[in-house]
């Protein structure tokens, strides 16, 4: 307990007219009868404050499962828990939310007319209880928890202010932004949504998938002749991208990818009746992420399309965290894909490349579609170069670098002094040997990829749908 506003106010109040009572000698009976006096009455209001004052009771209610980067409703229950007991003249609400969520709704003042009305008995038919409403936005991925709720109590009079705090734990955790994989909605429309075209052609393939009908259009190199004369029709052999195959996704955790794409936004703010908060399920475009944060959502997104074509999916982070996950097929291995992954953070820890590539080749059985997403400089062509033409032999390799756009934007700005046009041409000299070294290593038959955050999970498919078609694998 701690004196509130109206007792400090007194206090410089009973300060000045002792001063004044220094100077004058009949105000003197009038300071000491006035401190005296509020004595008791002081007293009594911190009695009240301590032992009749109901301290109330707080119950939280919101998803475990949070998505990153969306709106979600928190429901706060607050119940009245002695009858006999007075509320308190004001109260404030704290509710304490974990570092991975962001909301700017605290400290509330609850309205106590209001709340005393709900508490009546037979206003609720499920209970009394007010019942707040708030949103959060999660901006981490990983677990998170709620440890408590405070509620700061004022006495009747206001001397006096009392600190509760409420046990109230709720844990979860906050994923990738996958919702368009778990509505379970079918292949082409989910590429369509990200911008990936599906160019289907006939007779092409590696797998003999049926016998149809020649079509106009079709090749006659198509055309089995067998069947054609058992039918005396015209028939054709159609194909499909080869299955049963294996991709390995690995993704750079350190500080090549710990690069902010998007600012930090800011919440919806409830007013200070409580009155209900108007909650959208829709996603908060300005919060905080990182290059690693696309990354991670391209490599679940290629994870699903991959298992969708009958492909084996092994995933691998290396940098700021260590993990490996062992090729998985079918469809019901998203999940342990997504549950294994959605925790990971990167930081600014230095991430060996070659450490990295060895030890998926000393995992790798088979030959593999590996797939490296990370931000490739010039320094990387000499360090990587042995490891490179030792996995070429038995794998197929393609090498994802994201665009840095910051030094793309100084590299084509007009320079107006000495100093801009110095930082100008070291960022159109680096980007320009980034290019080479990207050209060099095409030259060697691998695959390279660049593009920019927003651009990587439909660039990404469609690459890995294109190498399906050719038949590298």
């Amino acid at each position: 307990m701690k004196p509130g506003r109206i007792f400090f106010i007194i206090l410089i109040c009973l300060l000045f007219l002792g001063t004044a009572a220094f100077f004058y000698d009949t105000l003197y009976i009038f300071w000491i009868i006035g401190g005296l006096s509020l004595i008791p009455i002081i007293i009594t209001d911190a009695i009240l404050l301590l032992f009749f004052t109901d301290r109330l009771h707080i119950e939280r209610n919101l998803s475990s499962n949070l998505t990153l980067g969306r709106k979600t409703l928190v429901t706060l229950r607050i119940k009245q828990t002695e009858e006999n007991h007075y509320l308190a003249r004001s109260a404030k609400l704290f509710d304490i939310y974990p570092e991975g969520l962001d909301c700017s709704v605290f400290p509330v003042k609850l309205n106590r007319r209001l709340f005393a009305q709900i508490s009546k008995p037979g206003y609720n038919p499920h209970g009394s209880f007010y019942s707040f409403e708030y949103t959060v936005i999660p901006i981490e991925r990983g677990n998170w928890e709620f440890n408590r709720t405070e509620l700061l109590l004022g006495s009747f009079l206001g001397f006096w202010q009392l600190k509760v705090t409420h046990s109230c734990i709720s844990q979860g955790r906050t994923f990738p932004d996958f919702n368009k994989l778990a509505s379970g909605t079918e292949l082409r429309g989910v590429l369509e949504q990200t911008g990936i075209k599906m160019i289907r052609k006939r007779g092409q393939g590696m797998d003999f998938l049926s016998l149809r009908d020649y079509q106009n259009g079709d090749s006659v190199k198509a055309i089995d002749w067998r069947a054609t004369g058992r039918r005396n029709k015209p028939i054709v052999r159609e194909y499909q991208e080869e299955q049963d195959q294996q991709v390995l996704l690995l993704l750079d955790s350190g500080y090549r990818l710990h690069r902010v794409v998007s600012s930090t936004g800011q919440p919806d703010i409830a007013n200070e009746n409580l009155s209900y908060v108007p909650f959208t399920e829709t996603v908060h475009e300005n919060f905080l992420q990182t290059q690693f944060d696309s990354a991670l959502e391209a490599a679940l997104l290629l994870s699903w399309v991959a298992l969708k074509h009958s492909d084996g999916v092994a995933l691998g982070c290396f940098g700021a965290e260590e993990r490996w996950l062992p090729p998985r097929k079918g469809m019901s291995a998203l999940t342990g894909i997504i549950r294994s992954l959605y925790d990971v953070q990167c930081n600014s820890t230095p991430s060996s490349l070659f450490s990295a590539l060895e030890s998926a080749l000393s995992r790798l059985k088979r030959r593999t579609f590996i797939i490296m997403i990370s931000n490739f400089r010039e320094e990387d062509g000499e360090s990587l170069s042995w490891i490179l033409r030792r996995i070429q032999r038995r794998h197929l390799l393609l090498l994802v670098s994201l665009k840095e756009e910051e030094a793309e934007i100084i590299a084509r700005r007009k320079p107006s002094g000495t100093e801009e046009a110095l930082e100008t041409a070291a960022a159109f000299s680096y980007l320009s040997a980034r290019k080479r070294l990207y050209k060099t290593w095409e030259h060697l038959g691998l695959l390279t990829l660049e593009c920019s955050s927003s651009e990587l999970s439909s660039t990404l498919i469609n690459r890995y749908l294109n190498v399906k078609r050719s038949g590298l694998l």
